[in-house]
């Protein structure tokens, strides 16, 4: 690409072993070999509690505020999601209900869809299990579409994750390899399109 295309990477997980967050780490270096200009962030590091109005009422976290920064200033996404009970995770769920909450009052953040709007995001997934995580994806692209972004059609579910990876944390099959590639090359494709 000619100019480099500002991707934020995230994982919807913080476990230690999370293979949501190994893949994340896959597909990050796969974005910054195809030329992307990519943040790679680990939710860990953003200490939010559990959404809450009366808490916020007493002042948005300056995590929270941090997040609604580093969303906006990315016009392209690749979010990894765990799935949890047939959906995605209550971490996922409590950092998209943060970043979307309008501070009152405040210039920039007045509008809860701002660090959405217009974001082209490709989503991904993991799982032990043989679906790979399918359901989760299923249940955050009406969220995201709803605030606004532009969710690419071509998305992937890592199967058997528990095997998928080797010593080095990439990914083993040549299958899965080209299937997390064309999600990031079509993130990547329409984002350099739908840059304002």
């Amino acid at each position: 690409m000619s100019t480099p295309l500002p991707l934020l990477v995230f994982a919807g997980s913080t476990r230690a072993q999370s293979f949501n967050r190994k893949l994340a780490t896959v597909a990050a270096e796969r974005a910054q070999a195809e030329g992307a200009q990519v943040t790679h962030i680990e939710l860990a590091d953003f200490d939010l509690p559990i959404y809450n109005a009366d808490l916020e009422a007493r002042g948005t976290p300056a995590a929270a505020v941090k997040l609604k920064e580093l969303f906006h200033a990315h016009p392209a996404w690749i979010i990894v999601s765990p799935e949890y009970n047939g959906s995605y995770t209550a971490l996922l769920k409590n950092t998209i209900d943060w970043v979307s909450s309008p501070i009152k009052g405040d210039p920039l953040w007045s509008s809860g869809t701002k660090p959405f709007a217009g974001k082209v995001v490709g989503l991904l997934s993991a799982s032990p299990g043989a679906l790979g995580g399918l359901r989760s994806l299923s249940h955050l692209t009406p969220l995201l579409l709803n605030l606004q972004c532009w969710v690419a059609p071509k998305q992937f579910a890592l199967s058997r994750a528990g095997d998928a990876f080797d010593a080095d944390g990439q990914l083993v099959a040549e299958p899965a390899r080209n299937a997390v590639h064309g999600v990031i090359d079509q993130v990547l494709w329409a984002g350099q399109r739908l840059l304002p």
